[in-house]
């Protein structure tokens, strides 16, 4: 991520520090395995603690304290350990402290219903920047901050705020930062955005917005900053046209039950109230699964008898692909639940089936290639899901950084009418197996399917196309993406006439696409690197793209993309290092 590479290089190298990002893991003392336990009791198995507000506050700290300090920047950013922090309704006195792989959830029913107050925060542990605070995330609970202070959430990619509500002010950065996501979210105050370099807000209410660097897109938010691109780098949409927010749990009775909101269409603001709307699915319709008892034919043999699927925190290595035939079935992970195909095949296929839910999960590549790591839908799907679509909510990939892996693309949507909810592919440009002709991988994203949208999408680092649009009728609400780093030569990275691989692609064929909020970032370390074009379309398809912005951040001077789409605007260079267009 933004100059990620030279900055975290030289910083480690100031302070003596071999770069190696070793997955280390920092075990729990005796004393905190004690209190880990009585808040282990549950069906989720290890790892996911819940608690309740009769508990001791004290114990609850401890157990948190102790938890973050091992799940923290840099000597744990590729950890395998993964948490989830369960908070059944009530008040609690705590200054939780989220660091890599770590899922603070309410279980209320609506985010009123779990109150903390002290703090949820994710601050620079080292360093004194956010540009790897990633995998980890917050969702459906309220926060009031300790008195005069503000919540923090300073974050990059992958580390999204949902149904939430502050009490105050939230400030999202703390040194230089790139994130991010929020969606469904309540701050009574200001948010404070600070370095954030682009920013996805949907579906939310704050009393005002300070700040924003070069890429903010806000949609269904009612007091939104006034757009005035490219003097002030904001994108307004004013009602989300379809979605449905992010699937829920809530504990009531004894028992634990997941909470899908409706469909909603040209919405504005946040959408708390559950009475009326949706569905809701009993924890005796999943199979839990867990890391140290099922594998890939477990899990399929529970799909094939009709079970939804909730993956309890933990890395799971899938010897064949999950096989998600069933119209409407749910695949849930908590705790940034990892899923790693280790035989070259896909972690996971959706067919071409109504109303499929697939939500917070993290899928890295194998040392054996596969095609890809999931895909939606049988190449060639033809059906219509307009009143059912399949929605994905935070997916995450990546090739390369936690381990050595590669693939030719990472998500590839067949499937029309489906609906992506924030989602980051990454092939890493730091970290474990990371090189041109090591993490190998063409694409972070295909779509063939038509009538796709997608809100937040990240995608950065790959070899070819970052993204590749073939269907009709497709729409991305905010796009950030960086060109790989590493690309050897001029030559190297040439196909055809055609210098480099524009980021965005939308295949000839096509006649209607459109998107809005499009940042298009490049570092290029090694020889001189000629991109022609950020964004290439064909002609009818240009007006469809809504302020367009490239940046030229560091590496080789001599480096150029040569317009911004389809030969048309500025270039970028060591020289002008940033071109806006309409």
């Amino acid at each position: 991520m933004k100059n990620r590479i030279s900055f975290i290089n030289l910083l480690f190298l100031f302070l003596g520090i071999q770069i190696g990002y070793s997955q280390v893991t920092k075990p729990l003392s005796e004393s905190v395995k004690t209190i880990a336990a009585k808040y282990n009791q549950t069906v989720f198995g290890k790892n996911t603690y819940v608690f309740d507000p009769t508990m001791d506050m004290h114990e609850i700290q401890t157990l948190i304290d102790s938890i973050h300090a091992g799940q923290v920047f840099p000597t744990n950013e590729f950890s395998k350990n993964r948490y989830a922090l369960l908070f059944k309704p009530g008040t609690y006195h705590l200054d939780v402290r989220v660091g890599y792989y770590m899922h603070v959830m309410g279980l209320g029913n609506s985010p009123e219903d779990v109150i903390i107050v002290g703090a949820v925060r994710s601050n620079s542990t080292y360093g004194g920047h956010v540009l790897c605070n990633f995998w980890r995330t917050a969702e459906n609970l309220t926060i009031v901050p300790a008195k005069d202070s503000t919540n923090t959430w300073a974050v990059s990619q992958a580390a999204p705020l949902r149904r939430v509500c502050v009490k105050g002010n939230l400030k999202l950065s703390e040194g230089a930062s790139s994130g991010g996501f929020m969606a469904d979210c309540k701050i009574d105050g200001t948010v404070f955005s600070g370095s954030q370099q682009q920013w996805l807000t949907r579906n939310s209410v704050f009393k005002r917005w300070d700040g924003g660097v070069w890429n903010m897109v806000y949609v269904g938010v009612p007091n939104a900053p006034e757009e005035n691109w490219p003097s002030k780098p904001v994108t307004v949409i004013k009602e989300t046209p379809e979605v449905r927010e992010k699937p829920y749990w809530t504990y009531s009775g004894e028992n634990f039950v997941l909470r899908i909101p409706a469909l909603k269409k040209n919405s504005i603001g946040v959408d708390w109230n559950v009475q009326s709307k949706g569905k809701t699915i009993s924890m005796d319709q999943f199979y839990i699964v867990k890391p140290d008892a099922d594998n890939a034919k477990s899990i399929n043999k529970a799909l094939k008898k009709g079970k939804h699927i909730l993956f309890t925190p933990g890395i799971y290595s899938l010897s064949e692909s999950l096989k998600v035939n069933r119209p409407e079935t749910v695949v849930i992970g908590i705790g940034m639940t990892t899923l790693v195909p280790e035989k070259g095949n896909r972690a996971i296929e959706v067919a071409d089936v109504d109303g499929v839910t697939i939500a917070g999960l993290l899928i890295d590549a194998d040392i054996i290639p596969s095609e890809m790591l999931a895909q939606v839908g049988e190449p060639g799907s033809k059906k219509d899901h307009y009143v059912n679509p399949t929605f994905l909510f935070d997916l995450f990939f990546r090739v390369g950084g936690s381990q050595v892996g590669a693939a030719s693309h990472c998500l590839v949507i067949n499937s029309n009418n489906v609906y992506a909810d924030h989602v980051w592919l990454w092939r890493a440009d730091h970290g474990t197996g990371v090189g041109w002709e090591k993490n190998k991988c063409a694409n972070g994203l295909i779509v063939n399917g038509n009538n796709v949208t997608i809100y937040g999408l990240f995608n950065e680092h790959f070899q070819e196309y970052q993204t590749l649009w073939k269907g009709e009728n497709g729409r991305v609400y905010m796009y950030q993406s960086e060109m790989p780093y590493d690309p050897p030569t001029v030559d190297a990275w040439k196909h055809g006439a055609t210098n480099g691989y524009a980021s965005y692609k939308v295949a000839d064929q096509v006649r209607n696409h459109q998107a809005w909020g499009i940042g298009i970032y490049n570092v290029f370390y090694n020889a001189p690197v000629i991109v022609d074009q950020a964004i290439e379309t064909p002609p009818e398809v240009e007006n469809g793209f809504h302020h367009k912005v490239i940046f030229w951040l560091n590496g080789n001077k001599e480096s150029v993309v040569k317009s911004i789409i389809n030969g048309k605007g500025g270039s970028v260079s060591g020289l002008n290092r940033k071109e806006t267009m309409n």
